[in-house]
């Protein structure tokens, strides 16, 4: 059987990009470590993203954190695993009115947790949680993600 393919790190920034919901909103993948670990993101201040009163729309702030989790424990977790995004929580905190930045970093003993508690089929749902913040580390807002994660079937027989 051929052993499929995986996207480089470096492909992945430069494709997500190009994605048009970062793309038109400002958003730009910073970094991504070649082994799925660790992700950097920035929200510049635009015409497109900005709100009524001139600071970062509340939706772009969510987006550019949106879909790191679930990618990066994808990703480490590999094809024996149903990853999935099941829900999020966000608060603001003070406004961005700069570039603003999020850095999501999935360690050893996240990935530990995650395989045992999926051992035997079992469902996990496991939060998440980043800080978007300015470039002076001021905190613009906290992010919950919870992500689903179950073995695949074919892989516990």
């Amino acid at each position: 059987m051929a052993r499929k393919r995986t996207m480089s790190a470096t492909t992945f920034r430069r494709g997500i990009n190009l994605w048009p919901p970062f793309l038109f909103a400002g958003i730009r993948v910073l970094a991504i470590s070649p082994d799925f670990r660790f992700a950097k993101v920035r929200l510049r201040l635009g015409r497109l993203n900005r709100n009524y009163v001139g600071t970062h729309f509340g939706g772009s702030i969510f987006a550019m954190t949106d879909p790191f989790w679930m990618l990066l424990v994808l990703r480490n977790l590999g094809p024996g695993y149903v990853v999935w995004d099941a829900a999020a929580e966000i608060t603001f905190v003070s406004p961005g009115r700069g570039d603003i930045f999020a850095e999501f970093v999935l360690t050893d003993d996240r990935l530990a947790e995650i395989r045992e508690l999926t051992q035997e089929g079992k469902k996990a749902l496991i939060w998440f949680d980043t800080e978007v913040l300015a470039a002076d580390g001021t905190v613009v807002a906290r992010l919950r993600k919870q992500v689903y994660v179950r073995e695949k079937r074919a892989q516990r027989t």
